[in-house]
């Protein structure tokens, strides 16, 4: 009788310890938070989920299970973003000043610890330029090829630019190893390097086959644009309205001055998803050269074809359909047209002498 208590008690003790092995706890102080409210949720796919944390005289406790290593997000005053790393078995510990939730001290895991020495070294450097913090990201990256700290980075400071330089982005994934290859958001990545390069500078444009106002199709080759370059904006009336309003202005100062020009057209395609709020952005906007849609959004086939992942955006291309800049603005847009308009006129000059 006594052994089998004994054996009952053995089995309930290693019960238990496996299951507390897949918890992770959290407790934090961050001075003058008080009795605010965090927020944790998931940056990839392993924690797709939003949890509240409570605080009380600055203080917090959090418990949940984790079934592998996890990158989530600790939403600090409803404004700051701060990356945690989560495991199994982990007991994680937060210090920090409400004053200055950029800086926190986080340790439990190694990775933790990797992005509190690395956050130290930025907060050592008098004045960073981008440049600098870019640089410092990617000496992170380049050392520690299996670091969930170094996807964070490589998303942070490369990614989430107006413009990614994708060729960066692909030699510092060629660094990772392990774990990190495997993540979909690597994999995710892979693909939108893969279209940015069929949609490099002097390359030849995806097709498209788009629907305008009236119901018509509208190609590369529709008789409007045939032979000449083409200016196409990728637009929605959902974008920010700043953005709109500084892009459609220069738009319709390029459109008046070569709306008769035979070398350069026009062509706007909205990722809009909503009919009627597209006719009415063109109406309201005055938006008078050609318009088409599909209404897909950012996941419609055009968008991922030409690798637009924001709008406004622009793509310029010459008459033969080749790639000739992309996402170009103000006085350097125009300066571009103003070029490719230039030099087809003077190729025009030079085909009508020899016909002579």
């Amino acid at each position: 009788m006594k052994k089998s208590s004994i054996l009952i008690l053995i089995i309930i003790c290693l019960c238990s310890c496996g299951k507390s092995s897949k918890k992770v706890s959290i407790t934090g102080e961050i001075k003058g938070l008080g009795t605010d409210t965090l927020y944790l949720y998931g940056m990839d796919e392993s924690f797709d989920r939003i949890d509240t944390i409570f605080a009380k005289n600055d203080k917090f406790s959090y418990t949940a299970s984790i079934d592998t290593i996890t990158s989530a997000f600790l939403l600090i005053d409803n404004q700051t973003e701060y990356p945690i790393f989560l495991d199994k078995g982990n007991q994680i510990k937060i210090k920090g000043d409400i004053n200055h939730p950029e800086y926190l001290d986080i340790n439990g895991n190694i990775y933790n610890e990797e992005f509190t020495n690395f956050q130290k070294e930025l907060n050592s450097l008098p004045t960073p330029s981008e440049k600098d913090l870019e640089q410092k990201a990617e000496e992170f990256i380049m050392k520690h090829h299996s670091s969930f700290v170094s996807l964070y980075l490589l998303d942070k400071y490369f990614v989430q630019k107006d413009s990614p330089d994708f060729n960066k982005i692909k030699k510092l994934i060629e660094v990772m190893t392990g774990i990190l290859q495997d993540k979909l958001y690597i994999e995710q990545l892979n693909e939108a390097i893969s279209l940015s390069e069929k949609t490099e500078t002097g390359k030849y444009a995806p097709f498209f086959s788009l629907s305008n106002i009236k119901g018509e199709k509208i190609t590369r080759s529709s008789e409007d644009f045939k032979k000449k370059n083409l200016l196409i904006n990728f637009w929605a009336s959902w974008g920010d309205s700043i953005s709109n309003h500084q892009s459609n202005t220069e738009l319709k100062e390029i459109y008046q001055k070569y709306k008769k020009n035979k070398h350069i057209a026009m062509l706007g395609i909205s990722l809009d998803m909503d009919k009627q709020e597209w006719q009415d952005a063109i109406k309201r906007d005055t938006l008078n050269w050609e318009q088409v849609c599909d209404f897909g959004g950012l996941n419609s086939e055009v968008a991922k074809q030409y690798a637009i992942k924001q709008v406004p955006s622009n793509i310029l291309l010459s008459a033969d359909g080749k790639i000739l800049a992309k996402n170009l603005k103000g006085e350097q847009l125009k300066k571009k047209i103003e070029e490719v308009v230039t030099a087809a006129e003077e190729k025009e000059k030079q085909d009508n002498k020899k016909k002579k």
